[in-house]
This record gives C-alpha cells, structure tokens and sequence, in this order.
C-alpha cells in the first residue's frame, strides 16, 4: 500500500483493502468495541388513520402554464439560535415561491400558513390547480384537508417512501446551502 498521511488511511480492512477513514478513526478511537453506522432516520411522519389524496402527478412535474400545479413540502433550517421550521409552495410552472411560512415547530399551522399565503398571492381559479405534497401528518392533517376543499384546489400526494418532489428538494438543497443568504 502507499505511503498515506493521514493516520487512519495507513489501516487496512478486511481482505487488506483501505477503509474509509471516518470508519477506521471511528473504530481506532474505541479498541474492541465493534462499530456501527448510525442509520438515518426520515422526518416524514404519516399519520396512520389519515387518507392520503391519490398521486395525480405520477412524477410528471410539467405543466402549460402557470397555477396549474403546486407543490409543497417542510424541511429544518439550522440557525445560530436553533432550528426553524419553514413550509413553501412552489408553482411548478415558474418554479417560483408562492408562498411560504416559518415557526419554531413543525405543526399544522406551519403548512396551512403557507398554502393560505400562496392562496391569497396567485388566486386559482377552484378546482384548476393541483397541490402536491408528502404524506406527513401536516399535509394529512383535517385542518389541512379543509383549508384545500375552500380554496378549491385539488390534493395530490407522491407514493410513500420515495423522493416524491425533487423541485422542492431542490430548493431546500439551495437554501441549506451555507451561505447562500449573504451572497457569498
């Protein structure tokens, strides 16, 4: 093997093969305690009793015009101070933020806030616009359901389990991004 500089890479696996070097500071740190990864866990609760909307997007995110499909989705956003919460809407034609919310938890209001937000800004005529989501318990929420019967816009939810929405997912990249607020 060659000459490496940093101290775990000079380690080798099983087989002999290098390790990465987290994983071998990770098991150099504790001799003979056996390592495990620490599995990710996902944010998305469902609500078990709750009936998702069918998926009327099927993936599809391409559309003719602008209020014909929104989507949305919550994410944590690090600060200084803690996390917040923030909920978007964004219209799939314009790829644009039609509305949007932030609060300390991760509740109901937050997404109602939003949609209520994009509501008031775009004005769809009923029953013309889709509104796309995940299937946490927000986006299954009564409170959420009722706020989309009175504005007349249609739900939709992705299939569970998969990265339903990658424009949303998108944003959120961009905004985690460090930096990205101060323009650096």
């Amino acid at each position: 093997m060659a000459a490496c500089t940093r101290r775990g890479h000079a380690r080798a696996g099983a087989g002999g093969q290098p390790q990465a070097r987290r994983q071998v500071d990770a098991r150099g740190r504790h001799p003979g305690r056996l390592y495990r990864r620490r599995r990710r866990r996902g944010c998305t609760v469902r609500d078990p009793h709750a009936e998702p909307y069918t998926d009327l997007v099927d993936r599809d995110f391409t559309v003719d015009g602008p209020d014909e499909l929104w989507c949305t989705d919550i994410t944590e956003h690090p600060t200084e101070e803690g996390k917040v919460s923030c909920a978007a809407v964004l219209d799939a034609y314009s790829r644009r933020v039609v509305g949007w919310s932030i609060d300390d938890n991760m509740r109901t209001e937050l997404v109602t806030d939003a949609l209520g937000m994009a509501i008031t800004r775009r004005s769809p005529e009923p029953y013309s616009a889709i509104l796309h989501s995940d299937h946490g318990s927000q986006f299954t929420s009564w409170a959420f359901g009722r706020r989309l019967i009175e504005a007349g816009l249609v739900g939709s939810m992705g299939s569970a389990g998969d990265c339903y929405n990658s424009m949303v997912k998108s944003f959120w990249g961009t905004m985690n991004r460090p930096g990205w607020w101060r323009g650096s």
